[in-house]
């Protein structure tokens, strides 16, 4: 459990978010302390991947604060935050490689992009140190087409993290994936975190990801931070709402 004295990597007060008529976040608050896997968990469609792009920058939301690294994101300019970004991975829900670049050109665009000035030995170090840390340090000059879905993903990971990121954020890192290759996934994001010791937000629907990545999880319904604790304590809970999601889920685990 998190030590309350730290300062929050990330810290989410009062926000709000709509679209035309339809309220997403309603008040929702939350906190990630340095060195921690919180999941944020909840069924699709209740605004989970709005609340990550809102972190990221994505998405402006309506009214409150979103504090990344001791800025507040809403208040900086454009060039800051893109600098800020640089210290923080993301990874898209469907992986958003692009078709036409491969492995290798993937993740070189995005150091470019971010490093300007770096020798080709040093990219050549980074993309083979990336893909090795996800596992598949023979993928470089293969094309995203001839990668399967669980690959992707862990290229996906691997372009993240070529910049050695101190926050991680997971948008579905599991979605579409068979029980084999999701648990595949949801260890390696707990090895990711071990090994660069990042703090990380993992949203997601999926039981099995929770509970095998979670330092802490926090359930997002009616648009709010609805319940925080360990996945164990979230389960146990009598709350009707909370034990309609995870008896609907509970063949996951």
């Amino acid at each position: 459990m998190q030590n309350n004295t730290q300062v929050p990597v990330i810290e989410v007060s009062h926000l709000y978010k709509s679209f035309e008529d339809i309220d997403v976040l309603k008040d929702f608050n939350i906190r990630l302390y340095k060195g921690e896997n919180l999941v944020i968990i909840g069924r699709s469609g209740v605004g989970k991947s709005v609340l990550i792009k809102c972190i990221i920058g994505l998405i402006r939301p309506d009214k409150g604060t979103i504090n990344l690294l001791g800025k507040n994101i809403l208040d900086i300019k454009h060039k800051e935050l893109d600098e800020l970004r640089t210290k923080v991975g993301f990874l898209f829900q469907g992986g958003a490689l692009y078709d036409s670049m491969t492995v290798r050109e993937n993740l070189e665009f995005s150091l470019r992009r971010k490093m300007k000035h770096v020798s080709k030995e040093d990219t050549d170090k980074m993309v083979k140190q990336a893909l090795e840390d996800v596992g598949l340090p023979n993928t470089a000059e293969m094309m995203p087409s001839e990668l399967s879905g669980g690959m992707l993903k862990r290229i996906a990971l691997a372009r993240a993290l070529i910049l050695k990121p101190s926050v991680m954020l997971y948008d579905e890192p599991t979605a579409g994936l068979d029980p084999v290759t999701t648990r595949e996934i949801s260890e390696l994001i707990v090895k990711v975190q071990k090994q660069y010791n990042t703090s990380s937000i993992i949203i997601t629907h999926d039981v099995v990801c929770a509970k095998i990545t979670a330092t802490r999880v926090a359930m997002l319904i009616d648009g709010i931070s609805y319940k925080e604790g360990s996945l164990k304590e979230v389960m146990e809970s009598e709350d009707t709402k909370i034990k309609q999601f995870f008896t609907e889920s509970v063949e996951q685990i």
